[in-house]
């Protein structure tokens, strides 16, 4: 079940940001896509996701059209996204009510989930009663527990410190061994794009276009400081850098 975007382009009005984007991604590869601030990273899950369509281009997922309301698509964002005045195993068991999963089973899979991310001592706290981490390992529980066949997370760790964002990487890598999803995964961080992905895909500054696909084929687990991973992470330096300086200079305008 591959996810093929073809030929991607978007403006806002007279402003070009998508310019010919295409890549494949495999069933059950882990993607990252990564580029300068404001190059259009975001827009272009969200067209990927359904949610925006594109001023040129397709999107197909096994050949056919991308059905987020048939549960192809799974979205984590920036910001957790929780309901507040939801515990959080309400949080978990919301998207399972209302495909209509019956409630014995709901509940099961809502067990399941919260054990899975380390949350299983906490069903009956609300989101304001959890640390910023803890909150994002809810979002993707509830994510998981509908059983989507790809998920978009749109830096999800963005807001949290370096250990937490360490600790979170390491867990949705084992839950990605576990789980066998498709994942995109939109980072501005060159360690954690080296650290997991099996794919980098690399955008210019705006209008964006694929710059390079770094296909990172390094056995798992990974050391986050070997020569290898370090490369990798080098090489993601310098070519943004590249861009960055040519977006100043303003050669994409």
């Amino acid at each position: 079940m591959a996810l093929c975007v073809e030929g991607i382009s978007h403006h806002y009005g007279p402003l070009p940001v998508l310019e010919n984007i295409s890549f494949r991604i495999e069933e059950g590869e882990f993607i990252c896509i990564i580029g300068p601030s404001g190059c259009g990273k975001t827009t272009l899950l969200r067209i990927i996701a359904d949610l925006l369509p594109p001023s040129g281009g397709r999107v197909l997922f096994n050949g056919g059209r991308i059905l987020a309301d048939q549960g192809d698509i799974g979205y984590v964002f920036q910001e957790n996204a929780l309901f507040p005045w939801m515990t959080a195993a309400q949080n978990v068991a919301f998207h399972l009510e209302v495909r209509g999963v019956e409630k014995k089973e709901r509940k099961r899979i809502v067990e399941e989930y919260l054990n899975l991310v380390g949350l299983a001592p906490f069903p009956d706290y609300y989101p304001k009663s959890l640390s910023g981490g803890m909150k994002q390992r809810l979002a993707l529980a509830r994510v998981l527990a509908y059983q989507p066949k790809i998920i978009l997370m749109d830096e999800p760790f963005v807001a949290l410190d370096a250990q937490t964002r360490n600790s979170l990487q390491e867990q949705l890598l084992e839950l990605w061994a576990r789980e066998k999803k498709t994942i995109l995964f939109i980072t501005h961080n060159f360690d954690e794009a080296a650290f997991m992905a099996d794919q980098i895909v690399i955008l210019t500054a705006r209008p964006a276009h694929v710059r390079e696909i770094i296909h990172v084929n390094l056995l798992r687990p990974r050391k986050r400081t070997s020569p290898e991973v370090c490369a990798v992470r080098d090489r993601l330096f310098e070519i943004l850098a590249e861009e960055i300086a040519r977006d100043k200079n303003g050669k994409f305008k």
